[in-house]
């Protein structure tokens, strides 16, 4: 089993991140939080690194779902999505599989809304290609 979905945009780094926000809203999501890991590789190790930043992505109808099922849960929320850059014209972005949450649990009750979840993920990147 993959723990990713990923995509190549052939787009510079920051409006590929603008975009990749505009994406997760249209499927539902709220980035509540944001880590600039080129930002923090400099500010505490000082070490240079291409930009990469980390989105955490929640949909609270979901994440509320899935806490049901599994409180535990929240050690895996949110669902990480990164945006790294490849090149000067090209981004990569990745997003974790929600399939992979069923599977670190072995809650097969999860399977509905980690479904729903994918699909609405692997539709943020799907758009990001066209």
């Amino acid at each position: 089993m993959t723990f990713l979905t990923a995509v190549t945009v052939d787009l510079p780094f920051a409006p590929t991140l603008a975009r990749v926000r505009e994406s997760l809203t249209e499927q539902g999501f709220g980035v509540i939080t944001e880590i600039d890991m080129q930002a923090t590789m400099k500010a505490k190790l000082n070490v240079e690194m291409a930009p990469y930043v980390i989105l955490g992505a929640c949909n609270p109808k979901f994440a509320h779902e899935a806490l049901e099922l599994e409180p535990s849960l929240g050690v895996l929320l949110p669902c990480n999505v990164v945006v790294r850059q490849a090149s000067q014209d090209s981004t990569i972005v990745e997003a974790i599989d929600p399939a992979t949450m069923v599977e670190l649990t072995g809650n097969q009750e999860m399977a509905g809304v980690s479904t729903q979840v994918g699909a609405r993920l692997s539709a943020a990147l799907a758009a990001l290609s066209s």
